[in-house]
């Protein structure tokens, strides 16, 4: 649990600063479409939105040296968006299978109408309690398990450093509600863009600050 008010940094050194950037467009999305442990690859416009946060990111932090790893969630349209960052920043990529996407089970490239349909009660219950999950999926209570491991061992690897993390909109949206000691309603609250960046900094001491949230200003 992160400890309310150390961002001042009293008795600590240097964050490590989370850059987390959402993968780019991909054809599920497009479509609106429960996109878990799938792997369609990036659209076009996917591919252009990775460029784009690429050139971002090395105009905000080339030069200074202070992104030290790039880490990725193993499916393709993290690392199509991932890609482009390392190159940028002349990083190789660290694939974490722990950042991966939530399983959504028998709702994998269902519409929302379609899994509400197929799965009435379930998706009901599912829309406001992170301990239910999909039809043979993850509940987001498990996904959080494995997101706190990989960001607990991310940050004992890079301390007081920068590091990007590329992966999907629940593990962001997890490691966000975790900075901000926010409650589970928090995942159903808070929206997130393909292609965004947020920015959150952990303190030694356990406490964090949230830097930025869903910017998408490099896409304009």
């Amino acid at each position: 649990m992160t400890t309310a008010g150390s961002w001042t940094g009293r008795g600590t050194t240097m964050p490590t600063r989370v850059l987390l950037l959402r993968h780019g467009q991909s054809p599920l999305s497009v479509e609106k479409r429960y996109s878990g442990r799938g792997d369609p690859e990036l659209t076009r416009e996917g591919l252009e939105q990775a460029a784009a946060a690429a050139t971002a990111l090395a105009a905000r932090h080339i030069g200074d040296g202070d992104i030290r790893a790039v880490v990725s969630s193993p499916l393709l349209r993290a690392r199509q968006t991932a890609e482009p960052v390392a190159g940028v920043l002349g990083l190789g990529i660290g694939v974490d299978e722990r950042l991966t996407e939530t399983d959504f089970g028998t709702w994998e490239g269902l519409t929302f109408a379609e899994a509400a349909q197929q799965d009435p009660e379930v998706h009901r219950a599912w829309l406001g309690d992170s301990s239910v999950s999909p039809p043979q999926g993850e509940s987001f209570d498990v996904v959080a398990g494995r997101v706190d491991t990989a960001l607990d061992d991310l940050l004992r690897r890079h301390p007081g450093q920068t590091v990007v993390v590329v992966s999907h909109v629940t593990p962001i949206k997890l490691i966000l509600r975790r900075a901000l000691d926010a409650g589970p309603q928090m995942l159903y609250r808070l929206h997130l863009d393909l292609a965004c960046l947020s920015v959150v900094e952990f303190w030694p001491d356990g406490g964090a600050s949230v830097r930025l949230v869903n910017d998408t200003s490099y896409l304009a």
